[in-house]
């Protein structure tokens, strides 16, 4: 496993139409994996609403939700 740790693992059930539009975003946005693109929309999702704090030039590209380093979504969001 590389340094980012997943030990956790969380089952989420999608209707049809839940699940195409997460396939359609991930797709749009070029996300390498399903699980990446939820962590993406968990990560966006955390940050509008004030849970993750600003870091200097930190980006994005790990996928994680909730960054170590401190990126927020308009910090990442520059990268896409």
């Amino acid at each position: 496993m590389t340094d980012l740790e997943r030990g956790e693992r969380l089952q989420i059930m999608l209707s049809m139409d839940e699940l195409r539009a997460v396939e359609n975003w991930r797709f749009e946005k070029r996300m390498p994996s399903r699980a990446a693109a939820v962590r993406e929309l968990l990560r966006r999702g955390l940050a509008a609403e004030g849970f993750i704090t600003a870091g200097e030039g930190v980006t994005s590209g790990r996928f994680g939700v909730v960054d170590k380093g401190g990126a927020t979504a308009s910090e990442s969001d520059k990268d896409k």
